[in-house]
């Protein structure tokens, strides 16, 4: 079966959520929670898998393990809510590092849907790695990036951009506005209607399809050169 896409009623518990964000309000609702947003996310990342097993079967990922807690970490946070108002899912490849190298993410809130395709903040070491292989390979992500199917749904390769190169690589690179990039990504903004459809399971495929070639191109580095075992997975089931 399809995904159906997520009840109004959950969006609903997400306005209230942000509205009412402290533990007396959400412990009470727990189930609820659970019930309207845990249960369904945990079998769209079920889903998803299915379709990644087509295009990009390393980024299987058990659903418990894609989804993100709803918890915030409010240690070194000045904001002291205690639950995030939006969610996600990631997408790490099997064979890497959760802390370097590119994934797919997508999260959802009342007002939107964004998808998520690349790095962001990369370590030091991953920093040095991705703009190792953008010097030497910067015309093969040239040629990902210039497809016509790839700039009309997603645009231009986004990130931070640092304001002059960094050491060790030359000021007359052709690809020197790449490089000075501190994080590398596509991403699109899709409205919050399709997460209560039947077409929020097929959207999230569409981008993660045109996303593929930069997330794979983006973790040459940190994946093995061996062709990744393929990892069995079984739907989610209640």
């Amino acid at each position: 079966m399809p995904f159906p896409g997520f009840t109004p009623e959950a969006l609903t518990f997400l306005r209230n959520l942000k509205r009412n964000n402290r533990r007396e309000w959400f412990q009470p609702r727990k189930e609820k929670y659970d019930s309207l947003i845990r249960m369904p996310m945990l079998e769209l990342i079920s889903c998803l898998n299915e379709e990644f097993a087509d295009f990009a079967p390393n980024y299987i990922t058990p659903p418990q393990k894609a989804v993100f807690r709803i918890y915030r970490d409010t240690r070194f946070a000045k904001d002291k809510t205690p639950y995030k108002t939006h969610v996600a899912g990631i997408f790490h490849p099997q064979n890497g590092s959760k802390k370097e190298g590119a994934a797919y993410y997508f999260h959802f809130n009342p007002d939107q849907l964004l998808v998520f395709g690349g790095v962001w903040t990369p370590e030091r070491e991953a920093l040095l790695a991705i703009r190792s292989l953008i010097q030497e390979h910067h015309e093969e992500l040239s040629e990902i990036l210039s497809d016509k199917k790839l700039r009309r749904a997603v645009g231009q390769l986004q990130g931070e951009r640092l304001s002059r190169m960094p050491k060790g690589f030359p000021v007359d690179h052709p690809a020197e506005a790449i490089l000075r990039q501190r994080h590398w990504y596509l991403e699109t903004a899709v409205d919050s209607k399709i997460v209560t459809s039947p077409r929020l399971l097929p959207e999230l495929v569409k981008y993660f399809r045109i996303m593929a070639p930069l997330v794979e191109f983006l973790n040459r580095p940190f994946t093995e050169k061996a062709r990744p075992k393929k990892m069995s997975f079984t739907a989610f089931s209640f």
